[in-house]
């Protein structure tokens, strides 16, 4: 009898700290069509979530906010209740970065989709986090416009995880990046308090930092519910130049290219491997897209084609429909999630060193934008020795190198983010001052 007290005591105890959620609780928030329990979750949700925490990691519930108070207040009561919370939207990049530590319940956005205002004259669009990406690509092209971002699994991807994960793409050689394309936002703190940032208006510059402080924080800081962005009318034209062959002339082309008065919208380097994998050629490939009036994409192109045959590289320009493709085909090859070995990584390096560098890796398929040397390289299977060997190749250019998506036993093996710069202390500090009970994305970024 004592023996059976005891066990009871210890099982309450168990379950009366961070252990124990209550979906009464929450369901007095969002209702019981608001919650999903984890035995009743869907396994494609269950195995993108599996891939984001750390093993053993038990996660109770998947709670889904209808409105943005409905939002605060779960989180309110998460902070009370101390339950780690993993934010997220459709997860499609749940899993970039570390692996969570800690957590209770994933709290998803998904709900919280609806466009707030378009001001067509103004080139501006407020938008709800939980909105797709290819949901408000197409309300914007309804009015001759559209964000150009071109980010990982766009007809997945919510708004507020691409700002989440700085996810920016091919465009933002023209455009920048995602940072530089949000105007404002609205996100829920750890505390359940509401917050906002910036304005509706391009010239609104109030908050600006903190919107910089959100981009590619990976949902450590708070909860990202509304969003606005600057947008612009889309391009008359396109067309896509493809220039493959010798690693040293292909240098040289991107060199005159980057340095000349030509203004193409993508830069794209591609490694030999996935050159042969997409049908473009042989050797390492250069493909270059120029978005503007017919006759202006029209003689860009052939400007460059001419630089392509006095360097003795092979030049084509993509058919409409051809090109199309390609730029479809391009990123589902590299964040292909075909097979659970995979290992993708983002990289920096310097752009002069970056077909030096592709033509040097142990690696499948690389893709770095030729003029930020920002890419991602993606490895069938690796182990851990090899990505801090093609890491510390990275450092020796003046980069860096991220493991985003690997099986969990790599990323027990090392530091997914490598970073050892002056800026961890501030960061650490951010972190407290945002969330100093740290509950949110616990362990999946750099603090």
């Amino acid at each position: 009898m004592v023996l059976d007290s005891i066990l009871l005591i210890c099982f309450m105890k168990s379950f009366s700290t961070e252990n124990y959620v209550s979906t009464q609780e929450l369901e007095s928030i969002v209702g019981t069509s608001g919650i999903c329990l984890w035995q009743d979750t869907e396994a494609v949700w269950q195995e993108r979530v599996e891939k984001a925490v750390a093993p053993g990691t038990s996660i109770a519930s998947t709670v889904y906010p209808n409105t943005q108070a409905e939002l605060a207040a779960v989180i309110a009561c998460a902070g009370r209740n101390r339950w780690g919370v993993l934010p997220c939207g459709n997860g499609s990049k749940l899993d970039w970065g570390g692996l969570v530590e800690g957590v209770n319940i994933a709290v998803s956005t998904t709900r919280l989709n609806g466009l707030v205002e378009h001001a067509v004259g103004d080139l501006t669009v407020t938008a709800a986090a939980g909105m797709k990406f290819a949901d408000l690509q197409a309300i914007l092209a309804a009015a001759g416009q559209f964000l150009p971002i071109d980010p990982a699994y766009p007809q997945q991807a919510t708004l507020g995880g691409i700002i989440a994960t700085a996810d920016a793409g091919s465009l933002r050689h023209r455009y920048r990046g995602v940072r530089d394309l949000l105007l404002g936002m609205t996100f829920v703190r750890s505390d359940g308090k509401i917050a906002v940032a910036g304005g509706r208006v391009v010239k609104n510059v109030a908050g600006y930092d903190l919107m910089k402080l959100f981009t590619g924080a990976y949902g450590t800081l708070g909860i990202i519910s509304q969003v606005t962005f600057r947008v612009y009318p889309l391009p008359e034209s396109s067309g896509t130049v493809i220039l493959t062959g010798e690693a040293g002339a292909l240098t040289q082309a991107t060199q005159i290219l980057l340095s000349s008065a030509l203004t193409p919208t993508a830069v794209d380097l591609l490694s030999p491997q996935l050159v042969e994998k997409l049908s473009l050629g042989k050797g390492s490939g250069l493909v270059v897209r120029f978005q503007s009036i017919g006759e202006s994409v029209k003689q860009q192109s052939a400007r460059l084609r001419s630089v392509a045959e006095k360097l003795g590289l092979q030049g084509a320009k993509c058919s409409e429909d051809d090109e199309h493709q390609l730029w479809q085909k391009l990123p589902e090859t590299v964040w292909n999630y075909s097979t659970n070995s995979a290992i993708i990584c983002k990289i920096g390096i310097r752009p002069s060193e970056a077909v030096t560098f592709i033509n040097q890796l142990p690696v499948q398929d690389a893709w770095i934008h030729a003029g930020s040397g920002l890419g991602v390289l993606r490895f069938e299977t690796a182990t851990a020795d090899t990505l801090l060997q093609v890491r510390r190749g990275c450092e020796a250019k003046g980069g860096f190198l991220t493991v985003l998506v690997a099986p969990a036993d790599i990323k027990q093996e090392l530091d997914v983010w490598g970073y050892t710069g002056s800026a961890i202390d501030v960061m650490r500090r951010i972190k407290q001052q945002f969330d100093p009970e740290n509950i949110l994305s616990c362990d999946r970024f750099l603090v």
